[in-house]
């Protein structure tokens, strides 16, 4: 799938910058979710330039802030980060074994709310495990 980020930028009101770019080129190939440092690696690959970590974690900050990339929470207590083309209001099921993420579309947020004395503004909702075909290879 391409994707015209410079134009999804634009409309977040973001400034369209060379690393921004391939921070979301890079995010959008991968078929797993990534850390800050495997996103540098990629960004470098792709841009033939240096780009600083620091300037990685600010922009995946600013991006997953926007709704343009999710944070993955994982277990191990890093941030990880995934491009998810889904612009729906949707969860996400991470695999811990082989990272990749799939999309849940059910949100349960309307069941749960009738079970909390206030009022929901914000949720978020990731379930961690094992997929299917990671459980059948250690079958």
């Amino acid at each position: 799938m391409i994707f015209d980020f410079p134009q999804l930028l634009k409309s977040l009101q973001l400034k369209v910058t060379p690393q921004r770019l391939a921070i979301l080129e890079s995010m959008s190939t991968a078929r797993t979710y990534l850390s800050p440092e495997e996103v540098q690696g990629q960004v470098q690959l792709r841009a033939a330039c240096k780009v600083g970590l620091p300037t990685i974690y600010r922009n995946l900050e600013e991006l997953s802030s926007q709704g343009v990339i999710s944070k993955i929470l994982h277990p191990n207590r890093q941030l990880y980060y995934y491009f998810c083309a889904n612009r729906d209001h949707h969860h996400h099921f991470v695999c811990l074994v082989c990272r990749t993420v799939q999309d849940i579309h059910d949100c349960g947020c309307a069941a749960l709310a009738g079970q909390i004395d206030g009022q929901v503004d914000v949720h978020i909702m990731q379930a961690l495990g094992t997929c299917r075909r990671c459980c059948n290879q250690n079958a």
